[in-house]
């Protein structure tokens, strides 16, 4: 009897479990949640449909069956598909555990791939057929896809399979992966192959040093030669090459001008000359009609994008005014004349369109889904400008919550970007909707000075170490301004930002301690000085010119006077860090060292952290995770829930 009741309690007490842990979500077995609360189902369930959105990227044409190649996700990581017509099925044609991405030959007969493993950034380069890949690179080194040729015999790409850090160039005929051959060995972790001219024998490279300064070349594929085109010794940043049909080198440049043009570049000279100006706005990216009488190219316009298309003969440009108002990019002409590109606006997640040269006709080809949810209820956001503390005009946007929904002063979040030399743009929302129409929280992206975007001399204003935190002080005049806003309440604002953003979330959680109530730093620099120690080594030198060299003392001194984990003590909000363990730009140990150090000083820190990513979460079930934990740390430390 007693062996009974002892086998009935513990079977009751079973019982009784299993509905409490039903009560939370599973958490993906990649990720190590430390001191981070478990996810009640109930929040997942009522957030549910804003985490089942898709985007649809247009990845170029097939010339055998004219369909378009498109990357979205029906699974847990964006693959390639097929569309054969506007709004047809989405045919799946890769079934990787990563995401991946790649194009089509001009002859559409190979489709090469480029996916790297867990974040790492180590990209392979494959072909893809019959939902198999065969391996064309080394499997260990850093890869870079570079174009096709125009006859599409050969792939170009970069890769530091030499020594793990300079970007030689390389080719390879897909068909016959012997054909592998190193074209030029080259010293740094910039250069690339931006596009194979006509005659077959050579080819445009550009080797990226900083965002103000690339440097271009004619390769000679059969002798590797590479002759330096135009003055190197100044400072000229190219967005941009790509050869005619008849050989021209039509580039995007800023020489000669604060930002970005597009014109052509005689390789023999080195003269620039100026076809198209966008005035105070870049010329972002284009792309040349295979007969060449077209080209097609996007400016950027305040963070809008906006579609031309240049007559060459003539010099004209018409505006393709019947696209959606948003953020587009992609741009290719397939062989038969049809202009390929993607949009994404406020109240529409990324969609691939096609617009017809001769009678500007847009078509919309995917309709990507937005989990059940009417897309014209986001809202649009709103343009802020606002002069900084030393007179310098910047701006942002805020997207407001529905007054009528939810009257009185709102919450706010400050959502800082990359790069440094990164842009917000008026995009999709995805799940940062649901703060919005949901919750009630207000967000604002600022464009801090050196954010791209707006000419070449505001992209430096916060370069090296003596500049840096001057791009911190503007968050502060926006908070003015946020502040004196009868909608917003600036008694609850919190911080939050990625990669570099991430490093301006926690100097602004110090700076500005007594206004920001929490903050939620994502694959954050902590040290500027380990953080150039550590990151890769094909990339360090591209990250000294933008931060400062810490070989040099003077800098070092600097760098570590302005590195948060200097000032660890005086940060005060609750902090939320977010790492992937696989990130080769900003390595984990970044965000170890500081919630290690805030812990030991008693600091509330909760700790995200996802063993099979890099650079930010890419897998579904992760960012689903991530968010639901964001959603508890904002209505807790925004909400008081």
């Amino acid at each position: 009897m007693q062996t009974f009741l002892r086998l009935a309690l513990g079977a009751t007490a079973a019982l009784v479990a299993v509905p409490l842990a039903a009560a939370n979500v599973d958490k993906p077995a990649a990720l190590t949640a430390d001191g981070v609360p478990a996810i009640p189902r109930e929040l997942a369930a009522r957030s549910r449909p804003y985490m089942e959105f898709r985007t649809a990227g247009f990845a170029g044409w097939n010339a055998r069956d004219k369909s378009m190649l498109i990357s979205t996700r029906f699974g847990n990581v964006a693959q390639l598909h097929s569309v054969a017509g506007p709004g047809m099925d989405r045919r799946q044609i890769s079934f990787e555990a990563e995401p991946l991405g790649g194009r089509w030959s001009p002859r559409g007969d190979v489709l090469a791939v480029s996916k790297d493993n867990g974040g790492d950034e180590f990209y392979q380069i494959y072909t893809l057929a019959n939902g198999r890949l065969n391996l064309l690179t080394d499997g260990k080194s850093r890869n870079e896809m570079g174009p096709w040729s125009k006859d599409g015999r050969l792939l170009g790409y970069s890769s530091t399979r030499r020594n793990g850090s300079d970007s030689d160039l390389y080719v390879v005929d897909p068909r016959n992966p012997a054909s592998n051959r190193m074209v030029a060995q080259v010293k740094g972790g910039g250069w690339g192959i931006a596009d194979f001219a006509p005659n077959g024998r050579h080819a445009a490279v550009v080797n990226y040093q900083s965002i103000t300064n690339s440097d271009p070349y004619l390769l000679d594929l059969a002798s590797g030669r590479l002759s330096p085109i135009g003055d190197h010794a100044k400072d000229i940043s190219y967005g941009g090459a790509e050869f005619a049909p008849n050989g021209t080198l039509w580039v995007t440049s800023d020489e000669g001008a604060d930002v970005q043009r597009l014109g052509t570049l005689d390789p023999s000279t080195g003269r620039f000359t100026p076809v198209v100006a966008a005035g105070r706005w870049d010329v972002d990216s284009f792309d040349i009609s295979d007969e060449g009488r077209t080209i097609a190219y996007l400016t950027n316009e305040a963070g809008i994008s906006r579609l031309y298309l240049l007559d060459v003969a003539s010099g004209r440009s018409r505006q393709v005014t019947g696209l959606p108002v948003g953020v587009a990019g992609g741009l290719e002409f397939a062989p038969w004349g049809t202009l390929g590109l993607t949009i994404s606006s406020a109240r529409s997640p990324s969609d691939a369109y096609t617009v017809d040269p001769k009678s500007l006709k847009v078509t919309r080809w995917t309709n990507s889904e937005t989990g059940g949810l009417d897309p014209q209820a986001n809202v649009e956001p709103e343009l802020i400008d606002v002069k900084s503390f030393d007179g310098q005009a910047v701006s942002g946007f805020l997207y407001r919550p529905d007054p009528r929904r939810f009257p009185g002063k709102r919450p706010v979040i400050v959502n800082i970007h990359g790069g440094p030399e990164g842009q917000t743009r008026p995009g999709f929302q995805g799940r940062n909707n649901y703060l919005l129409n949901e919750l009630g929280i207000a967000i604002f992206y600022p464009n801090v000075r050196g954010s791209t975007g707006y000419g070449k001399r505001f992209v430096s204003l916060d370069n090296g170490p003596f500049k840096r935190e001057d791009s911190v002080k503007d968050i502060s005049a926006f908070l003015d301004r946020l502040s004196a806003d009868p909608a917003l309440d600036p008694a609850r604002m919190a911080v939050t930002g990625g990669s570099y953003g991430g490093y301006m979330c926690y100097a602004s959680a110090i700076r500005y301690a007594n206004r920001f109530k929490g903050a939620l730093c994502n694959v954050a620099i902590s040290n500027f000085v380990t953080f150039l120690e550590n990151t890769q080594s094909y990339r360090r030198d591209l990250r000294r010119v933008e931060y400062g060299d810490e070989r040099i003392p003077a800098e070092r001194a600097k760098l570590e006077d302005i590195s948060p984990l200097r000032r660890i003590g005086e940060i005060k909000a609750p902090l939320f860090v977010v790492q992937g363990a696989n990130d080769p730009r900003v390595p984990k140990s970044e965000a170890d060292q500081l919630v290690k150090g805030l812990r030991s000083r008693g600091n509330q820190v909760w700790y995200l952290v996802g063993e099979n990513e890099g650079h930010g979460f890419a897998k579904k079930e992760n960012q689903d995770y991530q968010f639901w934990a964001s959603l508890l740390f904002w209505q807790k430390e925004l909400l008081g829930q």
